[in-house]
């Protein structure tokens, strides 16, 4: 089930791990590797394609008040998308490895959307007290891994940047 559909959690913002889709992680991989940077998280079980390939699933981090959905993507609307991003992320770009990785995004052609929730803990309360539940350290270093798994590239496409 999709945390879309949880009245307990609410989307805060979507990251994307642009990567070839030759490089798509299985399914085993992906829970192997999250549960080893933390023994908390806990995951749901992982929808796949019929060869054992990660289509979805979810992630929780109690300790962060947060949880991920992790969805792949290929195709069109990658491909259509990375030509609208490249010129935003050229602009942001603030170092050679920024740069570098930059210049791979035309070779992408699959991608992991990765959409962050908050777990809503009460009702009622002013709303920046809420926010500050909410530790984003789970999603960047989710992440990370993914990235580092996929041999892809970490993007905020809300700001146009990498993520490193």
């Amino acid at each position: 089930m999709s945390l879309f559909e949880n009245d307990e959690f609410r989307w805060r913002e979507t990251y994307f791990v642009m990567m070839k889709a030759s490089s798509r992680p299985a399914a085993d991989s992906v829970q192997a590797t999250l549960k080893k940077l933390n023994r908390r998280y806990e995951l749901g079980t992982p929808r796949t394609n019929e060869i054992g390939l990660l289509e979805s699933m979810t992630l929780f981090s109690p300790d962060d008040n947060a949880a991920m959905d992790i969805t792949y993507i290929e195709g069109d609307e990658v491909t259509e998308q990375i030509a609208e991003m490249i010129d935003d992320m050229k602009r942001s770009a603030s170092n050679d490895e920024e740069r570098q990785l930059v210049r791979q995004l035309p070779k992408c052609d699959a991608r992991l959307d990765v959409y962050h929730f908050e777990k809503l803990s009460f009702i009622g309360g002013d709303e920046e007290e809420e926010e500050e539940l909410l530790d984003p350290g789970s999603l960047l270093i989710v992440l990370e891994q993914m990235a580092e798994l996929c041999q892809g590239i970490a993007v905020d496409p809300q700001s146009g940047s990498v993520v490193t």
